[in-house]
């Protein structure tokens, strides 16, 4: 399996094809059920170029986009975009600003397509510190494509895996509290049922742009078993050819679980 940093710069077959077709002339590997993506590189890719910020967060809305649109073309059934932290918050406000209303212009231009492909949007993560005319847009585009059943998009925003944890935690013990559950009744199930992601399968593959090699507080719980693959190019350059790269390095992967393959 080619692993140089080169084989993730060649170009995509199928790159041109329509959006709402399976592409089946990739390669026949096992695909898995749920992509996580760790956006990271927008900051960086501008500064290279001599670009404000802000340029890299709307080159890194168009990546989001193709990312979005190859899964659909791939048969991938869930994709996770991690696309605002809860220690995201810590920015310059005129950088929160600009990622919002990035997400604002998002929503608006390209849920039409969303449904036309049968895409179900769902969102993670905590709402209460989200401004109120997002919120809207976000339960407009969860109900919209609510009956969707292409590719399920789910949207961390201001999302992080601790906070989900905590979160979860306190709500099994408010129901506790109330009687309505014995805390010997508390397993993982029950656990998983509490959390964001509750209805959704673990992810098998998490990608994390850039190089870094870290998960930075995304999909902690969910991410047990999953797969890491760590392309050295930045956000706004990963296109097509990356994430099929990604794609042949998960394939090529033993999965365990823990256990033994072959005695």
């Amino acid at each position: 399996m080619p692993n140089s940093a080169s084989t993730w710069l060649a170009k995509s077959p199928g790159a041109e094809r329509e959006p709402n077709r399976v592409d089946t002339t990739l390669f026949p590997g096992p695909l898995p059920r749920h992509v996580g993506i760790i956006m990271d590189g927008n900051g960086r890719w501008a500064h290279a170029k001599g670009l404000p910020r802000g340029e890299g967060h709307r080159r890194g809305v168009d990546a989001l986009r193709g990312a979005v649109r190859y899964a659909v073309r791939r048969g991938i059934r869930n994709l996770t975009l991690f696309s605002f932290s809860s220690e995201n918050w810590s920015r310059p406000e005129d950088e929160i600003q600009g990622l919002f209303n990035l997400v604002r212009l998002f929503i608006r231009s390209d849920l039409a397509e969303l449904n036309r492909n049968s895409v179900k949007v769902r969102v993670i993560g905590a709402r209460d510190a989200i401004p109120n005319d997002i919120r809207s847009l976000i339960d407009e585009a969860e109900s919209k494509t609510s009956g969707n059943r292409g590719l399920q998009l789910i949207v961390a925003f201001n999302y992080g895996s601790r906070d989900e944890i905590v979160r979860a935690a306190r709500r099994l013990a408010e129901r506790v509290a109330k009687g309505e559950l014995s805390p010997s009744d508390i397993d993982q199930p029950t656990f998983e049922a509490a959390l964001d992601t509750a209805g959704i399968p673990d992810p098998d593959l998490i990608i994390r742009t850039s190089g870094e090699q870290r998960v930075s507080n995304f999909l902690l719980w969910q991410a047990a078993y999953a797969e890491f693959v760590f392309p050295p190019v930045l956000w706004p350059e990963f296109g097509d050819a990356e994430f099929e790269q990604a794609l042949e390095v998960y394939a090529a992967r033993e999965r365990r679980y823990g256990g033994v393959v072959g005695g």
